[in-house]
């Protein structure tokens, strides 16, 4: 059974590095990759019935809580769904954990987001420029206008440091 458990955080690994990439080109996460990470959560809990339950109440908390904070315009509905979502497939101390981990990674993006203040404008990136080029100048054009932070990328690092810390 512990193959299942591999391939399946293998799968919900590269599933959430296509949302941090997906996240900073749009800052949109598609609902069919929360359904996705969700569906695969539970696939790698089927050994343990009781721990799907477990799994499946701490993720309904967890969105009535984010649901608040959605409310008040302090995250974004993609963030909420994909918090929930991992949460399906984790355990109480798994959630606390992702939770953790995905703070401290949204404020490294937030240190990252400030500092490109001090740095300057860049012109348009031309035809055939580098990948960091071109991202540089999107973010720093999206940050002049204060778009919202791609804090998908900050939710990927922490359901992947969780997936990784438990083992597979």
């Amino acid at each position: 059974m512990s193959w299942i458990v591999s391939i399946t955080s293998f799968l919900t690994i590269l599933l959430l590095l296509y949302v941090a990439t997906t996240d900073i080109a749009t800052r949109l996460i598609r609902n069919e990759i929360c359904l996705a990470v969700a569906i695969l959560g539970i696939a790698g809990q089927l050994a343990d019935p009781l721990q799907v339950v477990q799994s499946l109440i701490v993720a309904a908390i967890l969105l009535l809580l984010l649901l608040v904070i959605y409310q008040l315009g302090k995250i974004g509905g993609g963030d909420v769904k994909l918090l929930v979502a991992l949460a399906v497939g984790l355990p109480l101390a798994g959630v606390v954990q992702l939770l953790t981990v995905t703070a401290i990674a949204g404020g490294v993006l937030a240190l990252v987001h400030l500092m490109m203040r001090a740095l300057p404008y860049p012109r348009l990136a031309p035809a055939g420029s580098s990948l960091v080029r071109r991202v540089y100048a999107v973010e720093r054009w999206r940050h002049l206008r204060h778009a919202a932070l791609p804090y998908g990328v900050a939710i990927a690092s922490g359901g992947i440091w969780t997936i990784l810390s438990k083992g597979f």
